[in-house]
């Protein structure tokens, strides 16, 4: 059985028991929190918009640097930048 559900603006296909990375949410560690459920599978019967799922917060951590390079030829210019998405590992406990 899987679900396909909705957690910061985003949508996972995620099983029970699953881990999984997810934008930065503003909750403690070991907090709940609710995802809307968009559709469930179970075998080969699909229920669509039922319900919530349960995940916790396992930990707060930032991810791969990720390198930016801009460049404007024959100007003289050129600028590289980087930064580090702020992410949330989360524990799905029920779906």
């Amino acid at each position: 059985m899987f679900a396909i559900v909705e957690i910061a603006g985003k949508q996972y296909k995620v099983e029970k028991d699953d881990q999984l990375f997810v934008q930065h949410l503003n909750e403690e560690v070991g907090a709940s929190v609710d995802a809307k459920v968009l559709m469930t599978s179970d075998g080969g019967k699909a229920t669509f918009g039922e319900g919530t799922a349960k995940a916790e917060v396992i930990e707060h951590i930032q991810g791969d640097k990720v390198m930016t390079f801009h460049k404007k030829r024959r100007k003289g210019y050129a600028k590289k930048i980087g930064h580090r998405d702020q992410l949330t590992k989360v524990k799905i406990t029920s779906l």
